[in-house]
């Protein structure tokens, strides 16, 4: 969901000059700027270093819902799978920029009661740790699509919507969202954790 629309952004963006989408699965889209690498196993992403090289920055975009889902299972998804990928892209891009979407309320004291937000806590903490070029944690609430998205149940954006009348802070759209991260690894900003209000000044920068 979020990767589509940061992809729709890049697309666009006079900024990137290619973007190369690595998924578990074909995402049908053609595209001058776009290449695609499909990778089952993302702990398995070092076995495609030559795919991967030269690249500046890495838009990480994946996660899962927590609903119903147990820790340990949703600390491999989100925590493992993001440590191991992210270490694979520097093996082969020690410049790299990284940029990881969490989500607003973000635990990051790792000691809080809900289970998601000190998952995503400790891997802002440790991917901050890594020599990446820069590295950013963005924690946007309530999105709203690009036309045209695929990945978007409508009753979700139906729901965004209304949030947006009653607390219009609390959402950003997906060119937002984009255009932020572009700037983040472009121009920089002071802090490497962004909250909805930082997204959307950097969105206009």
């Amino acid at each position: 969901m979020v990767g589509e629309g940061v992809l729709f952004e890049c697309l666009q963006n006079p900024k990137v000059s290619e973007v190369l989408i690595i998924n578990r699965k074909h995402y049908e889209m053609n595209h001058p700027k776009l290449k695609e690498l499909i990778v089952s196993d993302f702990f398995q992403l070092s076995t495609f270093a030559e795919k991967i090289k030269n690249y500046d920055a890495c838009f990480f975009c994946a996660g899962i819902s927590s609903v119903s889902m147990k820790e340990d299972k949703f600390t491999t998804i989100t925590y493992d799978t993001t440590l191991a990928f992210a270490k694979a892209l520097l093996q082969v891009n020690p410049n790299i920029s990284f940029t990881y979407v969490s989500g607003s309320h973000t635990d990051s004291s790792e000691k809080g009661r809900i289970m998601w937000a000190r998952v995503k806590g400790k891997t802002e903490n440790d991917l901050a740790k890594l020599p990446f070029k820069s590295e950013y944690n963005f924690r946007p609430g309530g999105m709203l699509p690009f036309d045209g998205q695929k990945n978007w149940k409508a009753a979700y954006k139906w729901i965004v919507k209304i949030i947006k009348v009653i607390s219009p802070k609390t959402v950003i759209t997906m060119e937002e969202l984009g255009k932020a991260m572009i700037n983040a690894v472009t121009i920089g900003f002071p802090k490497n954790i962004l909250e909805i209000p930082d997204i959307k000044q950097l969105a206009k920068a």
